[in-house]
């Protein structure tokens, strides 16, 4: 028995392995909520928000999840506090550069994407260190979107396959969605099987509007720094509940 077998029995009992998704998307919200529950100032949320990060991307990977994409900052997000901006900035380089040793050890392989040339530059530095050394990893595939927008990431496609047209590489009629799906951030991944979103917001903030176009989609009450392991557990016992049918209907007996 290899170690990552061994460890992949720890996933609980009720949770069927061959149902399981194979990539999980989650919008990580409620940090601000959950420090001013405390008493405390709302950007203090944002450290324990990593740390609940830290957890998930252990988890994902003991449990076999073949690929975790997490919601980091938005393009909108710059609107807020340059307070908030600066701290979540430093929080995102500080994680990269302390979890690369683990995830050389477990094998996880890290990818950015979003408008990173507008980032700090030693975050985009440490980026690229961190996304270099987990380049040839083949574990569990973790995907941090940062300053990323959806329709954003449709719009840049579009030009991309606009260009390609007008420089006659493409014909329009040739564009289909394999195609205009190679020109998006994700090319190469699968579509996420489950979203989930925590602290109980009803919407999808501009996240992955193509991709999830057919995820199961999970909503929580639970502030993002108190989603952990058991969280996540029932988050994947109510997926195993669904019937996923891609516009079809249930087969009858």
């Amino acid at each position: 028995m290899t170690a990552k077998q061994s460890i992949l029995k720890d996933l609980p009992a009720d949770i069927q392995r061959d149902r399981l998704p194979r990539h999980v998307a989650i919008i990580m919200d409620g940090n601000g909520r959950w420090a001013k529950r405390r008493g405390l100032p709302r950007i203090m949320g944002h450290p324990r928000g990593v740390d609940a990060l830290r957890e998930l991307v252990r988890c994902c990977d003991d449990w076999g999840i073949e690929a975790l994409t997490v919601y980091a900052f938005s393009t909108e997000n710059w609107n807020r506090p340059q307070q908030e901006v600066t701290l979540i900035m430093t929080l995102i380089e500080q994680f990269l550069r302390a979890e690369l040793p683990e995830m050389i050890q477990r094998d996880i392989r890290l990818e950015l994407m979003g408008q990173l040339e507008a980032l700090p530059r030693s975050l985009q530095a440490q980026m690229h260190r961190t996304m270099g050394a987990t380049h040839n990893n083949r574990g569990l595939r973790f995907v941090v979107a940062t300053n990323y927008g959806g329709r954003q990431e449709i719009l840049q496609a579009c030009r991309q396959l606009a260009m390609q047209v007008k420089q006659g590489a493409i014909q329009p009629d040739e564009i289909d969605e394999a195609l205009f799906e190679r020109h998006l951030y994700t090319a190469g991944c699968s579509d996420p099987d489950l979203l989930i979103r925590t602290s109980g917001e009803m919407r999808i903030s501009n996240f992955l509007l193509w991709q999830v176009a057919y995820s199961e989609i999970y909503i929580t009450d639970t502030l993002w720094p108190d989603f952990d392991r058991a969280e996540l557990h029932r988050a994947l016992c109510a997926y195993q509940q669904r019937d996923r049918r891609f516009g079809g209907v249930k087969n009858e007996v």
